[in-house]
């Protein structure tokens, strides 16, 4: 079974990548591809962040981040998954609306996809995937250069006035390359969760992503 130009040898991971949680609702006997959105955000995030290191010599982590966001939210990936067609391949209910150009189900498929094809021809099928994504660096995406100060921006202009509450949620890795994962907070808009080298670098990309799922 080909998606994207890629065939996978195990068709049962693709078949599980474009089931829908709302298709499980009617089958309950399937699996959908909650799992594998959650495998395929993480190699989403290595693959764009090693183009970003490889195209941008220049950027220090902050606009990095930013960056990153972008090429991966939420509307980014809505986009690709439109030029590709990738709605009339999905498992839906019967008798399901069309979705939303914007539907996070969307989103959640695309990055189902790309854990997909990673368990099943690792880095170079994963690789292959991503390449049909077509993802700009530079798009929008809802998410502004500053994303830290846009956020607090959002959160002031609320009624009452709040303040976004960053939590360090653990520190891990070796002492010379640590990973910090920050958690952002604000009542009412919802939360979001990021990992970066730094804490700094991980609040601006939890801030971003809130900011992104905020955008949707």
């Amino acid at each position: 079974m080909e998606i994207f130009g890629y065939e996978f040898s195990n068709e049962a991971l693709l078949d599980e990548a474009l089931t829908t949680p709302a298709y499980r609702m009617e089958r309950p006997e399937v699996r959908d591809n909650q799992r594998l959105e959650f495998l395929g955000d993480a190699v989403l995030g290595l693959l764009a962040a090693d183009r970003l290191y490889s195209a941008s010599s220049r950027d220090g982590e902050g606009k990095l981040t930013v960056k990153r966001a972008r090429m991966v939210s939420s509307a980014a990936l809505c986009e690709a998954a439109e030029r590709l067609g990738l709605a009339a391949r999905l498992k839906m209910n019967k008798g399901a609306a069309p979705l939303p150009k914007n539907s996070k189900t969307l989103a959640d498929a695309m990055e189902a996809i790309l854990g997909a094809a990673w368990l099943d021809g690792g880095l170079a099928a994963a690789l292959k995937v991503f390449e049909t994504f077509d993802l700009s660096p530079d798009a929008a995406g809802g998410i502004p250069d500053n994303p830290k100060g846009e956020l607090q921006i959002k959160a002031q202009a609320m009624t009452p006035p709040r303040l976004p509450v960053y939590t360090l949620v653990k520190t891990s890795g070796k002492s010379h390359l640590p990973c910090f994962t920050v958690r952002v907070q604000v009542d009412g808009l919802g939360e979001a969760v990021a990992e970066a080298g730094s804490h700094k670098g991980a609040e601006t990309l939890a801030a971003a992503k809130l900011l992104a799922g905020i955008s949707c």
